[in-house]
């Protein structure tokens, strides 16, 4: 149904259980597709053994460059992004095609929605559920609460786990590679699509996946993406997900291409004024 990408740095034991997850609690068969940074940890071989596709680098090439490498072996109308330290919970694929089924187009970006383990103020989340890591990992528990919760539909798609139709990912190329390793990649992602005229930025609240957090985004050398976002696009990421696609706020049909004109005004002041503080 879906290709799954997902890239991974020497994180074999979560990759497991992501891998896993997403082949035990599917509704649909999906094509997985794995790109290896480095792959010394015994990741080569555990894919084989499963019979996974995979590509590979000698070294960290981040995560726009390996996705956008191991996309070329997609085989489905739909491209999937995961991150390797995501747990797939019951029905997360379902309800994302139920969604796409009833758009019936392709000019869309449709989101799952994370449960992570820390507190925080992040709407299109359920934030501060605590079902521990590999250690501990309370699945049971994780599973039953994921099946009593009502969560629901948001604005603003952009984070993993996403789907967008493979045409609209070749037409926009992928993500840039501008961004390597990766931060802010997924804000520039989603202006990629709203220039090509996409306005369905919806995240769907009953498809969910369990994020261990930065297993892997953790050991890298960041990137300084949203000064990059900022020269890109001359607004500022967080003008983007707040006042154009409307991150965390209840869904209720297609984005305006109009917006506030004195946020808009405001945030270019602040552009200003961090250059001058250059």
């Amino acid at each position: 149904m879906f290709s799954v990408l997902i890239p991974s740095w020497n994180n074999l034991a979560y990759l497991k259980v992501c891998i896993e997850s997403i082949e035990k609690n599917s509704s649909f068969t999906h094509q997985i597709l794995v790109h290896l940074n480095e792959g010394t940890d015994g990741s080569v071989a555990y894919l084989k053994k499963k019979g996974i596709e995979y590509t590979i680098s000698e070294t960290n090439i981040g995560i726009c460059k390996a996705l956008n490498l191991i996309s070329k072996k997609a085989s489905t109308s739909y491209i999937s992004y995961f991150n390797d330290d995501m747990y797939a919970l019951p029905g997360w694929d379902f309800h994302l095609y139920k969604e796409i089924e009833a758009l019936g187009h392709e000019n869309f970006f449709v989101s799952g929605t994370m449960i992570e383990p820390k507190a925080g103020k992040n709407l299109n989340m359920i934030q501060g559920k605590d079902f521990g890591d590999l250690n501990n990992f309370k699945e049971k528990e994780l599973i039953a609460f994921h099946q009593q919760l009502v969560f629901k539909d948001w604005y603003g798609a952009s984070w993993p786990p996403n789907v967008v139709h493979k045409n609209l990912w070749e037409k926009v190329g992928g993500y840039s590679d501008e961004y390597s390793p990766g931060m802010y990649s997924d804000p520039d992602f989603s202006m990629k699509l709203w220039q090509e005229g996409v306005r369905v930025f919806k995240g769907i609240g009953a498809s969910r996946v369990y994020h261990f957090m930065s297993k892997s985004t953790g050991k890298i050398l960041k990137n300084d993406g949203r000064k990059t976002f900022i020269e890109k696009w001359k607004i500022t990421p967080g003008f983007f997900y707040k006042n154009m696609i409307k991150m965390g706020k209840t869904y209720n049909g297609e984005l305006k291409s109009n917006f506030n004109k004195l946020a808009y005004f405001l945030m270019k002041i602040k552009i200003i004024f961090l250059q001058y503080k250059k």
